[in-house]
């Protein structure tokens, strides 16, 4: 009997030091103080060192998914010059045509200038001239061999009245001299014109081409944004401030157009009011000859028109 008691309670000691050991194996296996100050097993070193290992990928895995590489993005020369070098054949076409446009309207501007004080110098100082004239002829020999339009005026009066010789009524050779006067006049006007017309092109067109130059160079930068599927701005303004240098380029060339034409109207019109007073002047010196043709000064007719 107390051999068995013996054997049971021997066995059950040995059953309890198995129990304790297999727990202090487990405790040092899931815990990772306790197994630093313990002999692991062979396989065990592996467990806590692979672990944070594959953590650490996957988390830069999922922040590299998470945030969106950034596009290389290539700085520009924001520079007038630049910019058209980089600007769309179309926008370049556009720029080019409003340069050349302006370059014709300060060209007009330097030839109408000339053309206009030398006219209007020379023609207010053959009026001067012929101011106190009592004949055609005296007033064709005052003002000698210029060519101006009072010369033409006068010259187409004297060969009315030389045309007109015989013919008793004077209100006809006015009326046909008068004819000749207002054919002179206009063509004078056309001729002072010239050039004024384009002026007026230039200036109403110019702001709408470099408009079109903008529009196409703006949906050229949105084609460019939908490409490049970013909207940061060192990639739009580039395009965008090419497309605004051809609206640029139009109100550079319709300005000055504008306010040149405005100013040449004024010049122009001041200048016919010159050539109408020549008109009445020459149309004054037709009449006296003709009112001499009939009275001479011993009462008799005259027959010698327009001397």
């Amino acid at each position: 009997m107390c051999r068995s008691v013996l054997k049971v309670g021997v066995v059950l000691i040995f059953v309890s030091m198995g129990t304790v050991a297999f727990a202090q194996q487990t405790t040092a296996g899931s815990d990772p103080k306790i197994s630093a100050g313990t002999s692991a097993p062979a396989t065990q070193p592996n467990t806590p060192v692979v672990a944070p290992a594959a953590s650490a990928d996957q988390a830069a895995a999922a922040d590299a998914v998470r945030t969106p590489r950034a596009m290389p993005v290539t700085l520009h020369e924001l520079s007038p010059w630049s910019m058209f070098l980089a600007a769309d054949i179309i926008v370049k076409a556009v720029m080019i045509g409003l340069a050349f446009a302006s370059l014709v309207t300060w060209t007009i501007f330097i030839a109408k200038m000339i053309e206009l004080s030398f006219v209007r110098r020379n023609l207010h100082g053959a009026l001067t001239k012929i101011a106190d004239s009592r004949s055609l002829a005296e007033a064709q020999f005052a003002l000698g061999s210029k060519g101006t339009i009072l010369s033409a005026l006068l010259s187409a009066a004297m060969r009315e009245a030389r045309l007109s010789a015989g013919i008793s009524s004077d209100a006809g050779v006015k009326e046909r001299a008068a004819s000749s006067f207002a054919d002179i006049v206009r063509a004078e006007a056309r001729r002072i014109r010239l050039g004024m017309g384009l002026l007026a092109t230039i200036g109403a067109t110019s702001p709408f081409v470099g408009l079109f130059g903008t529009v196409w160079g703006i949906m050229n930068s949105f084609i460019g944004i939908s490409k490049s599927q970013t909207t940061n701005l060192a990639v739009v303004a580039p395009g965008i401030a090419e497309a605004l240098l051809a609206t640029a380029f139009g109100l550079v060339a319709a300005i000055p157009a504008v306010i040149i034409y405005n100013h040449f109207a004024r010049v122009t019109k001041g200048y016919l009011e010159q050539v109408n007073r020549s008109s009445g002047a020459a149309g004054r010196l037709l009449s006296r000859d003709l009112d001499r043709t009939h009275v001479s000064p011993p009462g008799r007719i005259n027959s010698r028109a327009a001397e």
